[in-house]
């Protein structure tokens, strides 16, 4: 057990560098006639070893009456890897936060001050992630021609492809 919440601990580590400069993530949330809705959003912090993805929205939004009615989401990262992560969304009203996760940009796109009650913190927190590791392209080339040379499926001990599950017992 220790030597599989070690490795739970790395993979986790792996995620969080592969996310930690990626400054956007599609934001999948159900709608309230189940359809799933993605929208990007602007990482504000990411806290794995608190288990906290941190954004800013506002409520009179689809996302906001989308979670407030199904907290289950998923984020998606892509840029030189591909992330996934999907977890439990709620609303967090703490202006300390808000005010520091606040920046010109985040001014300008939602168009209003930190000090405006329409704007809330969403914290994510994470059950499950997978990461697709294809930004090393000489890796992936090197990975892909072992498995054209033998027959194992793409899945079957994939060194690119890794999952978590965030729960209390792999801790």
């Amino acid at each position: 057990m220790a030597n599989h919440a070690s490795y739970n601990q790395e993979t986790i580590k792996k995620i969080k560098d592969l996310i930690k400069d990626e400054k956007v993530a599609m934001l999948t949330t159900v709608s309230p006639d189940g359809k799933l809705m993605s929208r990007p959003m602007q990482t504000q912090e990411v806290q794995f070893d608190e288990e906290e993805i941190w954004f800013l929205t506002e409520k009179d939004t689809d996302k906001y009456r989308d979670i407030s009615q199904n907290a289950e989401v998923n984020l998606a990262y892509a840029d030189g890897s591909y992330v996934s992560i999907s977890g439990t969304a709620e609303f967090v009203q703490d202006e300390e936060k808000k005010k520091d996760f606040w920046n010109p940009i985040v001014g300008k796109v939602l168009n209003t001050s930190a000090d405006d009650p329409n704007v809330v913190l969403v914290k994510v927190t994470p059950d499950i992630a997978e990461y697709w590791e294809s930004g090393k392209s000489m890796k992936t080339v090197k990975e892909f021609m072992k498995k054209m040379t033998n027959n194992d499926s793409m899945e079957e001990g994939n060194d690119l492809k890794e999952t978590v599950h965030f729960d209390n017992n792999t801790r």
